[in-house]
């Protein structure tokens, strides 16, 4: 499972106000306790206003990257700020993201296109996110036509089938299953990938949603979640799911995950970002 790690995000209040004190401490304490937590990418989301993005990702990038080497998820609604974050980052990581909407694409696309950069790709486009499978399959076969286009390889993809929030939408986790069935049918090597919680909005106890959303798309293909790495029973569930799912010889991976604490009682600090 490929783990984005989600702690760095403007968006979060005490994340908010470590930006505009530029606590840079707090920060580099975020992206130790997620790289001690067994995360993959490290994302990166300012949520500032566009005319300070850049700057703003700049200094994030250089407080994530002075105390870890995982590869950065940079994260920002803004193509232009993507691509000119990209030069900030020692390694190759993730784009986080592009769709069909405008021109995002092909401001993303151009510039990753002969580099090991990775781009999560969300199937929604200029009228928003499509109601049915089939309308976002349309636009997940328009992604792989532009992925020919720039010779982007699919193995580099990252598709958010894009789930809505199920107290609105019963059919929330079928369709977005049902596009993961689909899309690893027809490219066995793209990666399919989600936040956690958009499904839970608006309803109690949140967190139960969450985990069931997890187990269910995983079994559907999702190999990769935008999500808390420091939640111990989170991470449980996924090591859990990847030994029920085959993935997991003989469950040594669970096995060690128990054994260094990683779930269970974890070894990390907690570090309150609410």
């Amino acid at each position: 499972m490929i783990i984005i790690g989600e702690k760095i995000n403007g968006s979060i209040p005490s994340v908010s106000r470590a930006i505009a004190n530029r606590d840079s401490q707090f920060i580099k304490e975020l992206a130790r306790l997620q790289a001690e937590s067994n995360s993959s990418y490290i994302d990166c989301c300012a949520s500032v206003e566009e005319e300070e993005e850049v700057e703003t990702l700049n200094w994030l990038i250089d407080c994530i990257q002075e105390v870890t080497d995982l590869p950065i998820c940079i994260d920002s609604p803004s193509q232009h700020s993507c691509v000119e974050a990209i030069r900030f980052c020692n390694k190759p990581g993730i784009v986080n993201s592009v769709s069909m909407e405008g021109d995002k694409i092909d401001t993303i696309f151009p510039r990753i296109a002969n580099t090991e950069w990775g781009c999560v790709a969300l199937l929604c486009g200029d009228d928003g996110i499509p109601n049915s499978v089939d309308d976002r399959m349309e636009i997940f076969e328009q992604i792989m036509t532009k992925t020919e286009e720039y010779s982007i390889d699919p193995s580099r993809l990252y598709i958010d089938p894009l789930v809505v929030t199920l107290s609105t939408d019963q059919d929330a986790l079928l369709t977005f299953a049902e596009c993961c069935r689909r899309i690893k049918k027809a490219y066995p090597d793209i990666h399919l990938t989600s936040g956690l919680s958009n499904i839970s909005f608006g309803l109690p106890r949140r967190k139960h949603i969450n985990k069931a959303f997890l187990v269910l798309a995983m079994q559907a293909g999702m190999d990769s979640a935008i999500l808390d790495p420091t939640n111990s029973d989170m991470l449980g569930i996924i090591y859990a799911t990847n030994a029920l799912l085959k993935n997991d010889d003989y469950c040594l991976e669970y096995i060690q995950a128990h054994r260094d604490g990683v779930i269970g009682k974890s070894k990390a600090k907690k570090l309150s970002t609410r």
